[in-house]
Protein backbone atom coordinates (compact mmCIF):
# COMPACT_ATOMS: atom_id res chain seq x y z
CA UNK A 1 0.00 0.00 0.00
CA UNK A 2 2.58 2.51 1.22
CA UNK A 3 4.75 1.74 -2.64
CA UNK A 4 1.27 2.48 -4.54
CA UNK A 5 0.77 5.62 -2.93
CA UNK A 6 4.61 6.68 -2.88
CA UNK A 7 4.32 5.63 -6.79
CA UNK A 8 1.52 7.59 -6.98
CA UNK A 9 2.75 10.67 -5.12
CA UNK A 10 5.37 10.46 -7.53
CA UNK A 11 3.67 10.03 -11.00
CA UNK A 12 1.50 13.12 -9.37
CA UNK A 13 4.69 15.46 -8.83
CA UNK A 14 6.03 14.73 -12.12
CA UNK A 15 2.49 16.00 -13.67
CA UNK A 16 3.15 19.37 -12.04
CA UNK A 17 6.67 19.47 -12.67
CA UNK A 18 5.99 18.55 -16.14
CA UNK A 19 2.64 21.11 -16.30
CA UNK A 20 5.15 23.90 -14.81
CA UNK A 21 7.51 23.65 -17.32
CA UNK A 22 5.34 23.49 -20.36
CA UNK A 23 3.71 26.32 -18.76
CA UNK A 24 7.23 28.00 -18.87
CA UNK A 25 8.17 27.24 -21.76
CA UNK A 26 4.97 28.35 -23.51
CA UNK A 27 5.33 31.51 -21.77
CA UNK A 28 9.29 32.28 -22.97
CA UNK A 29 8.22 31.15 -26.63
CA UNK A 30 4.86 33.06 -26.34
CA UNK A 31 4.42 35.08 -29.71
CA UNK A 32 1.94 37.27 -27.71
CA UNK A 33 5.48 38.98 -25.62
CA UNK A 34 7.30 39.58 -28.68
CA UNK A 35 7.67 41.86 -31.21
CA UNK A 36 11.23 41.98 -32.64
CA UNK A 37 11.58 44.46 -35.32
CA UNK A 38 9.76 47.45 -36.75
CA UNK A 39 6.30 46.50 -37.58
CA UNK A 40 6.18 43.10 -35.45
CA UNK A 41 7.69 40.48 -35.83
CA UNK A 42 7.49 39.47 -39.38
CA UNK A 43 7.79 42.81 -40.46
CA UNK A 44 4.22 42.98 -41.47
CA UNK A 45 2.21 44.84 -39.39
CA UNK A 46 0.36 41.64 -38.27
CA UNK A 47 -0.30 40.50 -34.68
CA UNK A 48 -2.59 37.62 -34.03
CA UNK A 49 -3.56 38.62 -30.86
CA UNK A 50 -6.56 38.79 -29.74
CA UNK A 51 -8.73 41.19 -27.17
CA UNK A 52 -6.73 44.62 -27.88
CA UNK A 53 -8.55 47.32 -26.96
CA UNK A 54 -11.29 49.22 -29.29
CA UNK A 55 -11.51 52.61 -27.30
CA UNK A 56 -9.04 54.76 -25.27
CA UNK A 57 -8.17 57.82 -23.76
CA UNK A 58 -5.55 59.12 -20.85
CA UNK A 59 -7.52 57.84 -18.55
CA UNK A 60 -8.71 54.40 -19.50
CA UNK A 61 -7.26 51.76 -20.31
CA UNK A 62 -3.95 52.68 -19.96
CA UNK A 63 -2.79 49.94 -17.88
CA UNK A 64 0.85 52.38 -17.56
CA UNK A 65 2.59 55.31 -18.77
CA UNK A 66 5.83 55.60 -18.95
CA UNK A 67 7.92 59.06 -19.52
CA UNK A 68 11.10 59.02 -22.28
CA UNK A 69 12.88 61.94 -22.40
CA UNK A 70 14.00 63.02 -25.16
CA UNK A 71 12.67 62.90 -28.67
CA UNK A 72 12.66 59.84 -31.34
CA UNK A 73 10.49 58.18 -32.77
CA UNK A 74 11.26 54.88 -33.38
CA UNK A 75 9.07 52.39 -32.33
CA UNK A 76 9.25 49.73 -29.37
CA UNK A 77 10.26 45.98 -29.96
CA UNK A 78 9.49 43.82 -27.08
CA UNK A 79 10.86 41.16 -26.09
CA UNK A 80 9.56 38.71 -23.09
CA UNK A 81 9.22 41.19 -20.39
CA UNK A 82 11.56 44.03 -21.67
CA UNK A 83 10.08 47.31 -24.00
CA UNK A 84 13.17 48.83 -26.41
CA UNK A 85 13.36 51.77 -28.10
CA UNK A 86 15.72 54.87 -28.34
CA UNK A 87 16.06 58.56 -27.61
CA UNK A 88 18.21 61.75 -27.98
CA UNK A 89 17.84 65.20 -26.71
CA UNK A 90 16.17 67.33 -29.58
CA UNK A 91 20.38 69.13 -30.33
CA UNK A 92 20.88 64.94 -30.91
CA UNK A 93 24.22 65.42 -28.64
CA UNK A 94 23.72 62.50 -26.54
CA UNK A 95 21.76 59.25 -28.17
CA UNK A 96 20.19 56.58 -25.40
CA UNK A 97 18.93 53.41 -25.32
CA UNK A 98 15.93 53.00 -23.25
CA UNK A 99 14.49 49.87 -21.84
CA UNK A 100 11.00 49.69 -19.79
CA UNK A 101 9.51 46.69 -17.79
CA UNK A 102 6.70 45.58 -19.74
CA UNK A 103 4.81 44.66 -16.96
CA UNK A 104 5.33 47.73 -14.24
CA UNK A 105 6.29 50.16 -16.62
CA UNK A 106 9.40 51.17 -14.87
CA UNK A 107 12.54 52.03 -16.44
CA UNK A 108 14.82 49.34 -16.01
CA UNK A 109 18.11 50.79 -18.20
CA UNK A 110 18.54 54.45 -19.67
CA UNK A 111 22.00 53.70 -21.33
CA UNK A 112 24.03 56.47 -22.75
CA UNK A 113 25.31 55.00 -26.18
CA UNK A 114 26.59 57.56 -28.56
CA UNK A 115 28.29 61.14 -27.49
CA UNK A 116 28.98 62.58 -31.12
CA UNK A 117 31.60 65.06 -31.60
CA UNK A 118 29.72 66.39 -34.70
CA UNK A 119 25.82 66.99 -35.25
CA UNK A 120 24.77 67.02 -38.59
CA UNK A 121 21.36 68.95 -39.42
CA UNK A 122 17.65 66.80 -39.55
CA UNK A 123 14.56 67.49 -41.49
CA UNK A 124 11.79 69.02 -38.71
CA UNK A 125 9.61 66.53 -39.10
CA UNK A 126 12.54 63.93 -38.06
CA UNK A 127 14.17 62.94 -34.90
CA UNK A 128 17.83 62.16 -34.53
CA UNK A 129 16.51 58.94 -32.81
CA UNK A 130 14.14 57.70 -35.56
CA UNK A 131 15.61 53.93 -36.21
CA UNK A 132 14.15 51.31 -34.86
CA UNK A 133 15.70 48.70 -32.90
CA UNK A 134 15.45 45.04 -33.66
CA UNK A 135 15.43 42.27 -30.40
CA UNK A 136 15.99 38.70 -29.51
CA UNK A 137 17.29 36.55 -26.73
CA UNK A 138 20.10 38.55 -24.62
CA UNK A 139 20.29 41.20 -27.51
CA UNK A 140 18.96 44.19 -28.61
CA UNK A 141 20.88 46.18 -31.52
CA UNK A 142 20.24 49.71 -31.33
CA UNK A 143 21.24 51.93 -34.44
CA UNK A 144 21.05 56.18 -35.06
CA UNK A 145 22.52 55.85 -38.86
CA UNK A 146 25.67 57.58 -38.96
CA UNK A 147 26.30 58.06 -35.63
CA UNK A 148 26.62 55.02 -34.26
CA UNK A 149 24.98 51.05 -34.12
CA UNK A 150 25.42 49.01 -31.25
CA UNK A 151 24.16 45.81 -29.41
CA UNK A 152 23.46 45.49 -25.85
CA UNK A 153 23.04 42.55 -23.53
CA UNK A 154 19.36 43.24 -22.25
CA UNK A 155 20.43 41.44 -18.65
CA UNK A 156 23.24 43.12 -17.59
CA UNK A 157 22.35 46.55 -19.77
CA UNK A 158 26.22 46.19 -21.34
CA UNK A 159 27.35 47.16 -24.66
CA UNK A 160 28.98 44.17 -26.75
CA UNK A 161 29.77 45.84 -29.37
CA UNK A 162 30.08 49.46 -31.44
CA UNK A 163 30.67 50.78 -34.61
CA UNK A 164 31.02 54.20 -35.34
CA UNK A 165 32.69 54.06 -38.90
CA UNK A 166 30.09 52.97 -41.03
CA UNK A 167 29.14 56.91 -42.61
CA UNK A 168 26.75 58.39 -45.20
CA UNK A 169 25.35 62.13 -45.55
CA UNK A 170 22.09 61.61 -44.29
CA UNK A 171 20.78 65.33 -45.23
CA UNK A 172 17.50 64.92 -43.23
CA UNK A 173 18.52 62.79 -40.66
CA UNK A 174 18.38 58.79 -40.27
CA UNK A 175 15.55 56.44 -40.83
CA UNK A 176 16.35 52.82 -41.55
CA UNK A 177 15.57 50.42 -39.52
CA UNK A 178 17.50 47.81 -38.28
CA UNK A 179 16.95 43.66 -39.79
CA UNK A 180 18.21 40.27 -38.25
CA UNK A 181 18.36 37.54 -40.23
CA UNK A 182 19.63 34.24 -39.03
CA UNK A 183 23.48 35.26 -37.67
CA UNK A 184 23.37 38.67 -39.50
CA UNK A 185 22.46 42.36 -39.09
CA UNK A 186 21.40 43.77 -41.71
CA UNK A 187 22.01 47.64 -41.87
CA UNK A 188 21.12 50.57 -44.51
CA UNK A 189 23.79 53.44 -45.07
CA UNK A 190 21.97 54.96 -48.14
CA UNK A 191 23.02 59.28 -48.01
CA UNK A 192 23.52 61.75 -51.02
CA UNK A 193 27.02 60.68 -50.96
CA UNK A 194 26.48 56.50 -50.67
CA UNK A 195 24.58 54.14 -50.79
CA UNK A 196 25.47 51.33 -48.42
CA UNK A 197 24.21 48.00 -47.36
CA UNK A 198 25.94 45.93 -44.92
CA UNK A 199 25.54 42.74 -43.14
CA UNK A 200 27.13 42.56 -39.84
CA UNK A 201 28.05 39.66 -37.56
CA UNK A 202 25.50 39.82 -34.73
CA UNK A 203 27.88 38.81 -32.28
CA UNK A 204 30.71 40.62 -33.16
CA UNK A 205 29.84 43.36 -35.60
CA UNK A 206 32.08 42.83 -37.98
CA UNK A 207 31.08 43.22 -41.71
CA UNK A 208 30.42 39.86 -43.08
CA UNK A 209 29.32 41.68 -47.03
CA UNK A 210 29.29 44.99 -48.34
CA UNK A 211 27.31 46.13 -51.47
CA UNK A 212 26.81 49.38 -52.74
CA UNK A 213 23.52 50.33 -55.28
CA UNK A 214 24.48 50.49 -58.68
CA UNK A 215 26.46 53.70 -59.76
CA UNK A 216 24.52 54.03 -63.19
CA UNK A 217 21.07 53.99 -61.49
CA UNK A 218 22.37 56.41 -59.28
CA UNK A 219 24.18 59.19 -61.67
CA UNK A 220 21.47 60.78 -63.15
CA UNK A 221 19.89 61.95 -59.77
CA UNK A 222 20.39 65.30 -58.40
CA UNK A 223 22.94 65.26 -54.84
CA UNK A 224 19.85 65.47 -52.92
CA UNK A 225 17.59 62.97 -54.35
CA UNK A 226 20.45 59.56 -54.14
CA UNK A 227 19.27 59.31 -50.07
CA UNK A 228 16.80 56.93 -48.58
CA UNK A 229 15.11 55.84 -45.10
CA UNK A 230 13.67 51.77 -46.54
CA UNK A 231 13.80 49.23 -44.38
CA UNK A 232 14.09 45.89 -46.41
CA UNK A 233 12.41 42.65 -46.07
CA UNK A 234 13.05 38.86 -46.54
CA UNK A 235 10.51 36.70 -49.20
CA UNK A 236 10.78 32.93 -49.84
CA UNK A 237 10.87 32.51 -53.32
CA UNK A 238 11.42 28.98 -54.93
CA UNK A 239 13.51 27.77 -52.19
CA UNK A 240 15.83 30.57 -51.69
CA UNK A 241 15.36 33.56 -49.65
CA UNK A 242 15.43 37.22 -51.41
CA UNK A 243 16.00 40.10 -49.38
CA UNK A 244 13.99 43.04 -51.03
CA UNK A 245 15.55 46.62 -50.70
CA UNK A 246 13.67 49.51 -51.77
CA UNK A 247 16.41 52.70 -52.85
CA UNK A 248 15.88 56.35 -53.91
CA UNK A 249 16.30 55.33 -57.55
CA UNK A 250 15.55 51.08 -58.09
CA UNK A 251 14.48 48.04 -56.08
CA UNK A 252 16.80 45.49 -55.65
CA UNK A 253 16.96 41.73 -54.41
CA UNK A 254 19.55 40.47 -52.94
CA UNK A 255 21.13 36.99 -51.76
CA UNK A 256 20.92 37.87 -47.71
CA UNK A 257 24.04 35.54 -47.48
CA UNK A 258 26.11 36.85 -49.84
CA UNK A 259 24.70 40.98 -50.91
CA UNK A 260 24.67 39.85 -54.43
CA UNK A 261 22.02 41.08 -56.66
CA UNK A 262 19.42 38.68 -58.00
CA UNK A 263 16.75 41.59 -59.71
CA UNK A 264 16.21 44.71 -60.22
CA UNK A 265 13.66 47.16 -61.08
CA UNK A 266 14.60 50.64 -62.02
CA UNK A 267 12.33 53.92 -61.05
CA UNK A 268 12.22 56.93 -59.19
CA UNK A 269 14.54 60.12 -58.60
CA UNK A 270 14.38 60.99 -54.52
CA UNK A 271 14.38 59.44 -51.38
CA UNK A 272 11.55 56.02 -50.60
CA UNK A 273 10.62 55.68 -46.50
CA UNK A 274 8.33 53.37 -46.74
CA UNK A 275 8.79 49.53 -46.28
CA UNK A 276 8.30 46.68 -49.13
CA UNK A 277 5.60 44.11 -48.11
CA UNK A 278 4.52 40.65 -49.18
CA UNK A 279 1.53 38.57 -49.24
CA UNK A 280 0.54 35.42 -51.17
CA UNK A 281 3.97 35.27 -52.87
CA UNK A 282 3.92 39.16 -54.71
CA UNK A 283 5.70 42.26 -53.11
CA UNK A 284 4.59 45.11 -53.37
CA UNK A 285 6.56 49.00 -52.64
CA UNK A 286 5.98 52.37 -53.50
CA UNK A 287 8.82 54.13 -55.91
CA UNK A 288 10.63 57.30 -54.69
CA UNK A 289 8.81 59.79 -56.89
CA UNK A 290 9.55 60.69 -60.53
CA UNK A 291 8.61 64.23 -62.40
CA UNK A 292 6.76 63.41 -65.88
CA UNK A 293 7.30 66.43 -68.79
CA UNK A 294 4.03 67.29 -67.81
CA UNK A 295 4.89 68.08 -64.31
CA UNK A 296 3.05 67.00 -60.97
CA UNK A 297 5.71 64.26 -58.99
CA UNK A 298 3.83 61.35 -58.10
CA UNK A 299 4.99 57.86 -56.84
CA UNK A 300 3.95 54.44 -58.13
CA UNK A 301 2.70 51.60 -55.53
CA UNK A 302 3.72 48.39 -57.58
CA UNK A 303 2.78 45.04 -57.52
CA UNK A 304 5.65 42.69 -58.35
CA UNK A 305 6.38 38.66 -58.91
CA UNK A 306 9.77 38.45 -57.05
CA UNK A 307 10.39 35.29 -59.12
CA UNK A 308 12.94 36.64 -61.90
CA UNK A 309 16.51 38.09 -62.48
CA UNK A 310 17.78 40.62 -63.73
CA UNK A 311 16.35 43.91 -65.10
CA UNK A 312 12.48 42.71 -64.25
CA UNK A 313 10.48 45.95 -64.66
CA UNK A 314 8.75 44.69 -68.02
CA UNK A 315 7.73 40.84 -67.36
CA UNK A 316 6.88 41.37 -63.68
CA UNK A 317 4.97 44.43 -62.68
CA UNK A 318 1.33 42.65 -61.93
CA UNK A 319 -0.17 46.44 -61.73
CA UNK A 320 0.89 49.86 -60.58
CA UNK A 321 -0.81 52.68 -59.10
CA UNK A 322 0.20 56.48 -58.81
CA UNK A 323 0.33 58.09 -55.40
CA UNK A 324 1.38 61.53 -53.98
CA UNK A 325 5.15 61.37 -53.63
CA UNK A 326 7.01 60.86 -50.27
CA UNK A 327 5.13 58.15 -48.76
CA UNK A 328 6.01 57.35 -45.27
CA UNK A 329 3.38 55.07 -44.25
CA UNK A 330 4.04 51.08 -44.92
CA UNK A 331 1.09 49.43 -46.17
CA UNK A 332 -0.44 46.50 -44.24
CA UNK A 333 -2.56 43.31 -45.96
CA UNK A 334 -5.26 41.60 -44.65
CA UNK A 335 -7.15 38.75 -46.86
CA UNK A 336 -6.36 39.78 -50.40
CA UNK A 337 -6.99 43.87 -49.75
CA UNK A 338 -4.15 46.38 -48.83
CA UNK A 339 -4.97 48.94 -46.16
CA UNK A 340 -2.93 52.23 -46.38
CA UNK A 341 -2.80 55.79 -46.14
CA UNK A 342 -1.07 58.55 -48.67
CA UNK A 343 0.64 61.51 -47.77
CA UNK A 344 -2.46 63.68 -48.72
CA UNK A 345 -4.02 61.67 -45.70
CA UNK A 346 -6.23 59.61 -48.18
CA UNK A 347 -7.38 55.88 -46.41
CA UNK A 348 -7.40 53.19 -49.13
CA UNK A 349 -8.26 50.01 -49.34
CA UNK A 350 -7.07 48.06 -52.44
CA UNK A 351 -7.51 44.59 -54.25
CA UNK A 352 -4.11 43.43 -53.80
CA UNK A 353 -4.90 41.22 -56.57
CA UNK A 354 -5.98 43.69 -59.20
CA UNK A 355 -5.17 47.14 -57.82
CA UNK A 356 -8.61 47.94 -57.64
CA UNK A 357 -9.39 50.59 -55.44
CA UNK A 358 -12.21 49.28 -53.35
CA UNK A 359 -12.97 52.27 -51.29
CA UNK A 360 -11.37 55.49 -49.83
CA UNK A 361 -11.80 58.10 -47.01
CA UNK A 362 -10.08 61.14 -46.01
CA UNK A 363 -8.96 61.39 -43.04
CA UNK A 364 -7.57 64.51 -40.70
CA UNK A 365 -3.91 64.94 -40.18
CA UNK A 366 -0.91 63.95 -41.38
CA UNK A 367 -0.18 59.65 -40.85
CA UNK A 368 3.70 58.93 -40.95
CA UNK A 369 3.63 56.15 -38.74
CA UNK A 370 2.14 52.37 -40.09
CA UNK A 371 -0.48 50.63 -39.71
CA UNK A 372 -1.25 47.60 -37.70
CA UNK A 373 -3.77 45.00 -37.88
CA UNK A 374 -5.04 42.48 -35.01
CA UNK A 375 -8.12 40.25 -34.30
CA UNK A 376 -10.15 42.32 -37.51
CA UNK A 377 -9.26 45.68 -36.46
CA UNK A 378 -6.93 47.79 -38.36
CA UNK A 379 -4.85 50.59 -36.35
CA UNK A 380 -3.88 53.91 -38.07
CA UNK A 381 -2.24 56.66 -35.58
CA UNK A 382 -1.87 60.63 -36.57
CA UNK A 383 0.82 62.92 -35.47
CA UNK A 384 -1.94 64.83 -33.96
CA UNK A 385 -2.12 61.85 -31.08
CA UNK A 386 -5.26 60.63 -32.79
CA UNK A 387 -5.60 56.40 -33.68
CA UNK A 388 -8.42 55.03 -36.20
CA UNK A 389 -9.87 52.26 -35.80
CA UNK A 390 -10.93 50.66 -38.88
CA UNK A 391 -12.91 47.09 -38.82
CA UNK A 392 -11.42 44.99 -41.95
CA UNK A 393 -13.44 44.55 -45.22
CA UNK A 394 -14.76 45.99 -48.30
CA UNK A 395 -16.69 48.46 -47.00
CA UNK A 396 -15.16 51.94 -44.96
CA UNK A 397 -16.34 51.01 -41.19
CA UNK A 398 -14.36 53.69 -38.86
CA UNK A 399 -15.30 52.09 -35.76
CA UNK A 400 -13.28 54.67 -33.20
CA UNK A 401 -11.75 57.36 -32.96
CA UNK A 402 -8.74 57.44 -29.68
CA UNK A 403 -6.48 60.49 -28.57
CA UNK A 404 -3.44 60.45 -26.77
CA UNK A 405 -1.91 63.48 -25.13
CA UNK A 406 1.28 64.92 -27.74
CA UNK A 407 1.88 63.55 -31.46
CA UNK A 408 2.42 59.79 -32.52
CA UNK A 409 5.22 59.18 -34.87
CA UNK A 410 6.07 55.91 -34.34
CA UNK A 411 4.64 52.84 -35.46
CA UNK A 412 2.85 50.42 -32.55
CA UNK A 413 3.87 47.22 -31.03
CA UNK A 414 1.75 44.75 -29.86
CA UNK A 415 2.46 42.49 -26.57
CA UNK A 416 0.79 40.90 -23.35
CA UNK A 417 -2.45 41.34 -25.39
CA UNK A 418 -2.14 44.66 -25.02
CA UNK A 419 -0.60 47.82 -27.70
CA UNK A 420 2.55 49.96 -27.34
CA UNK A 421 2.20 53.48 -28.43
CA UNK A 422 5.04 55.84 -28.37
CA UNK A 423 3.45 59.30 -28.24
CA UNK A 424 6.31 62.74 -28.16
CA UNK A 425 6.28 62.09 -24.11
CA UNK A 426 5.38 58.93 -23.23
CA UNK A 427 4.96 55.09 -24.11
CA UNK A 428 1.64 53.86 -23.26
CA UNK A 429 0.29 49.96 -22.45
CA UNK A 430 -3.41 50.07 -23.71
CA UNK A 431 -5.08 47.02 -22.55
CA UNK A 432 -8.43 46.18 -21.16
CA UNK A 433 -7.72 46.43 -17.98
CA UNK A 434 -7.94 49.87 -16.24
CA UNK A 435 -5.25 51.98 -15.01
CA UNK A 436 -3.93 50.50 -11.85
Amino acid sequence: MKRKKMNAFKRYTAIIILTLFACSTAQAHDPDVHWTHFRGSNLDGISDVKGLPVTWNDSTHIEWKSEIEGRGWSSPVVYEDQVWCTTAPPDGREMYAVCIDLITGETQYRLKLFEPDTIYRIHAVNSYATPTPCIEKDFVYIHFGRYGTACVNTHTGKTVWKRTDMQCEHIQGPGSSLFLYRDLLIVHMEGSDHQFIYALDKKTGETIWKTERPRECYEPLDYIGKKAYTTPIIVHVNGRDLLISNGAAVCIAYDPLTGQEVWRIVQGEDSTIAMPVESKGIVYFYTSFITPESGGKYCELLAVDPDGSGDIARTNIKWRMQSPPLQLSTPVIVNGLIYTVDSKSILMCIDALTGEMIWSDRLKGKYNSSPIYANGLIYFCSTNGETVVIREGRTPDIIAKNTLEGEIWATPAVADSSLLIRTSRYLYKISQKTLK
